[in-house]
């Protein structure tokens, strides 16, 4: 699909999705911890999505994919939702929304070097060289000076290192994801990734014994709206709209959405629920996306050189 056949304003909606609804996500996973445990919580957000996902895909009459393609699909989905955003909901009981984000936008960074097989051409280039030493100089700052100042506790230093982790398992399933699409559309695979999510988030909180003391009837309204939010505006409208864009528009721009989701975390997670955000967090912030943006050169001179 060109893009001159679609609506300006239908892109720039998909936009705000992954640029704002993505960025809230993190504030929307502080409200649900306030009444479900992390794995609980991620494990019916990803199921209740990947049902109404299938529910649209079997109704439009789409079949299965193979079954090497459900297993590959299954285990990207773990990596990126139960390893990555998982992993991310269990580190927010600890650090705050907001340090979760700072810390999330490295996933660029993670993706070169988990890209073994690109690495001759990444670590030839200067600006990829260069954003690599900011963009961890970035990290490193946040560890010593933005986590340890604000929650000098053992287990926030711990959180923030799993969340590190965490990008990185992103990084592989996205990879794994990358080849395995098959036959069938973007949805379905989407839905079996969050099924099989759901499922193994649903694994690790029965081994966690998170269901013990746990009660649905002492959810807060709070949570449970948290919970909605991730399910409807997380897991639908903005994934949706992200795998959309992918469609029409090229990954360079759609990965924009790393330097604002960071952004939007930190502000509303002082604004609505008064975390506190210091000197350092900011600028490490800043030193992070700068990095960011300097691996990022070298796609944004291939793009214009192909327009010419």
């Amino acid at each position: 699909m060109k893009d001159k056949a679609v609506s300006p304003l239908l892109i720039a909606f998909a936009f705000f999705n992954i640029y704002i609804i993505w960025g809230s996500t993190y504030l929307a996973v502080a409200y649900g911890l306030k009444s479900f445990p992390p794995f609980i919580l991620v494990s019916l957000r990803y199921l209740t999505a990947g049902l109404i996902m299938l529910g649209w895909c079997k109704l439009k009459g789409e079949k299965l994919p193979e079954t090497k393609f459900i297993l590959r699909q299954a285990l990207s989905g773990t990596l990126m939702l139960v390893g990555g955003t998982g992993m991310i909901a269990w580190a927010e009981q600890y650090i705050s929304s907001g340090q979760a984000a700072i810390l999330v936008a490295t996933e660029p960074l993670m993706f070169l070097l988990v890209d073994r097989k690109r690495w001759s051409e990444y670590f030839s280039n200067k600006y990829i060289l260069a954003g690599l030493v900011i963009g961890f100089t970035g990290i490193f700052l946040f560890l010593r000076l933005g986590v340890a100042v604000v929650n000098p506790s053992p287990m926030a230093t711990i959180a923030s290192i799993m969340v590190l982790f965490s990008a990185m398992l992103w990084v592989f399933g996205s990879l794994i994801t990358k080849d395995s699409k098959g036959k069938s559309s973007t949805v379905m695979n989407a839905s079996i990734q969050l099924l099989a999510a759901g499922v193994s988030s649903a694994i690790v909180a029965y081994c966690k014994r998170e269901q013990v003391g746990f009660s649905f009837g002492e959810v807060t309204l709070q949570a449970w709206a948290g919970l909605i939010f991730l399910i409807v505006m997380g897991s639908l409208v903005a994934y949706l709209s992200f795998i959309w864009l992918i469609s029409i528009k090229p990954p360079a721009i759609i990965s924009t959405h790393t330097y604002v989701n960071p952004v939007v975390a930190v502000f509303l997670g002082w604004l609505l629920i008064h975390e506190s955000v210091n000197i350092a967090q900011l600028l490490s912030l800043i030193v992070i996306l700068a990095g960011i943006l300097l691996v990022n050169v070298p796609g944004y001179i291939g793009r214009k050189r192909i327009a010419k």
